[in-house]
């Protein structure tokens, strides 16, 4: 089996036969926290939609399953076994998003962490694991990781926290904590502009005449900003 390859829309089922602690369930719920977001999911096309998915896990099976529940909602989607693997995907083709699986054959994918800070856009990042601990957990908070959730994997709540994930502009202070020697200062105004627009055009409803009055911008700029995601 190739550790770097991209996942074909088959769906089959990953039976792990352990779950994390109440522990380290503790710590996933302190870090997925946050208000929910009903409501505007349905007005805003773009919310949980991304171009490029990279899957960070060592159980084909399961990366597959991964691929098939959020097929509605990515592009393309990349599948890395190996921490080798998915450095090979980063250098040469970031992702918009990224699933990752906390321990990996050759190392702990917290290593990963610190590369994927320097991408522009940061992209969005969810931790899964049936073995982390809660310190563990609470490391990948602080480093950035939007939100964590447990094996056995519950694909429903998974795309859940991928829509309420996707919403939520990301947590700039920790992204700065977290970049802060790796990426040179100018490498940081994407990240504050993408982080305002998201935040306007959420509050906005969509509406990106009232995102362009809220960040005090014409509407042509913020076009011409949003095409320039695609």
């Amino acid at each position: 089996m190739r550790a770097l390859k991209t996942i074909r829309p088959t769906l089959t089922s990953a039976s792990p036969s352990f779950e994390a602690s109440d522990s380290t369930r503790c710590a996933i719920c302190s870090i997925a926290g946050g208000r929910g977001l009903s409501g505007i999911h349905g007005k805003l096309p773009w919310v949980g939609r991304v171009r490029h998915l990279l899957v960070v896990e060592d159980a084909t099976r399961l990366a597959r399953a991964i691929e098939e529940a959020l097929r509605s909602r990515v592009e393309r989607c990349t599948h890395a076994a190996s921490l080798a693997a998915a450095r090979q995907v980063l250098r040469h083709d970031a992702p918009d998003a990224v699933i990752l699986d906390v321990s990996l054959p050759d190392g702990d994918s917290i290593e990963l962490l610190a590369p994927l800070c320097e991408l522009e856009p940061l992209p969005h990042v969810i931790a899964i694991s049936g073995t982390a601990t809660a310190e563990q957990a609470f490391q990948l908070a602080q480093e950035g990781v939007r939100a964590f959730l447990p094996k056995p994997l519950d694909l429903a709540r998974l795309e859940a926290v991928w829509l309420e994930t996707l919403a939520r502009p990301p947590d700039l202070v920790t992204a700065l904590r977290a970049s802060a020697g790796r990426v040179p200062l100018h490498g940081f105004e994407s990240l504050v502009r993408d982080t305002l627009v998201d935040e306007a055009l959420a509050k906005s409803e969509g509406s990106v005449r009232g995102a362009a009055k809220l960040l005090r911008i014409s509407r042509q700029l913020l076009q011409h900003i949003l095409s320039g995601r695609k």
